[in-house]
């Protein structure tokens, strides 16, 4: 079997045998009039036929050009149903990815918000504290903790963190003023070995392991650490962004005041290919407008982006 001619010939030819018009062509295809006569010419001289009589300015196809015409025809409106098809089965389904923290205490209470602006657009959030492939597990977007370099993903900065230990004000007033961060290093804390600890630490200049402080207990998610603070079982490291309804409640306080930023901040990711489809569009200006809005309420907003 013979090669085919080149392809854009070939979609160029359809579109004007369709239309019988180069002009009508040419703005269909976004190319110049010129254009379409040049590709025309060049399917002609490969297939050694002509396909459109030339009369003065008008085109009409030959006898062999309105032979194959609706051919091509046929076949362009097949693969434009197959494409559609393709991407009808997914354009009704937003799939999030996020760590189980953000999505438990930031994402959960606020996506009803979002889907009541999109009733026609399904919202499928996995929540897992593992960096997974997009592309591999068939995820649209993904919310991720880091500094927003993840090679071939387009990333967006949320907020960056501020780190807080946090404790119930039943369990501040039992162990009376904490004076300092040396003074909380020698005290029970919750999840004592988890890296924030360090990191909180380190900025408020203990020099010391966080490990090697008071045993406590072991916790293996922040949702967890945070809820045993609420219940008076100790000090936990939190993000202070994601407990602010807690703050606010009263059900958490700063056992130290501090103002320690985090190594990591949140990012909004997705393929770069993507980034002006329906969907990913709607959620990143929705997460967006959320996020501006807690900057301008929240008095401690130098945490967030500008």
């Amino acid at each position: 079997m013979p090669p085919l001619p080149p392809l854009s010939a070939i979609r160029v030819f359809e579109a004007a045998a369709r239309l019988e018009n180069f002009t009508a062509a040419a703005q269909e295809l976004g190319m110049t009039q010129a254009a379409v006569s040049y590709q025309v010419k060049l399917l002609e001289e490969r297939l050694g036929i002509s396909l459109f009589q030339r009369t003065g300015r008008k085109v009409a196809l030959t006898e062999k050009g309105r032979e194959i015409a609706p051919i091509l025809t046929r076949a362009f409106d097949q693969m434009r149903q197959g494409f559609a098809a393709l991407t009808q089965d997914h354009s009704a389904v937003l799939s999030i990815s996020c760590t189980n923290s953000f999505a438990h205490l930031w994402l959960a209470p606020r996506i009803g918000a979002f889907q009541m602006r999109h009733p026609n657009l399904a919202v499928r959030i996995m929540a897992d504290d593992a960096v997974i492939d997009l592309a591999r597990d068939g995820i649209d977007l993904a919310v991720r903790g880091g500094k927003g370099e993840w090679p071939g993903l387009e990333a967006k900065l949320l907020t960056h963190n501020r780190l807080v230990p946090m404790c119930s004000p039943a369990w501040r007033d039992r162990h009376g003023p904490i004076a300092d961060a040396q003074a909380l290093h020698a005290l029970p804390r919750l999840s004592p070995d988890d890296m924030w600890w360090h990191e909180w630490f380190a900025a408020m200049g203990v020099e010391a392991d966080p490990a090697d402080g008071p045993p406590g207990i072991a916790l293996d998610s922040q949702v967890m650490e945070g809820r045993a603070a609420i219940a008076g079982q100790g000090v936990a490291i939190l993000n202070h962004f994601l407990w602010k309804a807690e703050v606010e409640a009263g059900q958490l306080v700063e056992a130290v005041p501090s103002y320690v930023r985090e190594i990591a901040s949140y990012w909004l990711v997705y393929p770069p290919h993507a980034r002006n489809t329906p969907k990913i569009k709607a959620f990143r200006d929705w997460i967006s407008a959320e996020f501006a809005a807690a900057i301008a309420a929240d008095p401690e907003a130098r945490f967030l982006p500008r």
